[in-house]
């Protein structure tokens, strides 16, 4: 193999590791937050990673939690123990 042959596979390799990596982490894998942001229409509900899935995605709310304040699987927002 010439080094013209080395490069493009070597290019090609490490573009492919950095877009794997790019595309893991557009999905979630590495986030470990407390809740997840579903994009819906023209809004956003913020969804728990423990959610209820016989609670639909409305009755979820739509604007995040603040400081201690924390979103049960069905959807309400209490706050948190200290």
């Amino acid at each position: 193999m010439n080094k013209s042959i080395k490069r493009r596979i070597t290019f090609v390799v490490i573009a492919l590791i950095i877009s794997g990596i790019v595309i893991v982490d557009s999905v979630g894998v590495f986030d470990e937050g407390p809740y997840i942001k579903i994009p819906h229409g023209n809004h956003t509900h913020y969804v728990p990673r423990d959610r209820d899935q016989s609670v639909p995605l409305d009755a979820f709310p739509t604007e995040e939690p603040r400081p201690g304040e924390r979103i049960m699987p069905n959807g309400t927002v209490v706050r948190e123990n200290p």
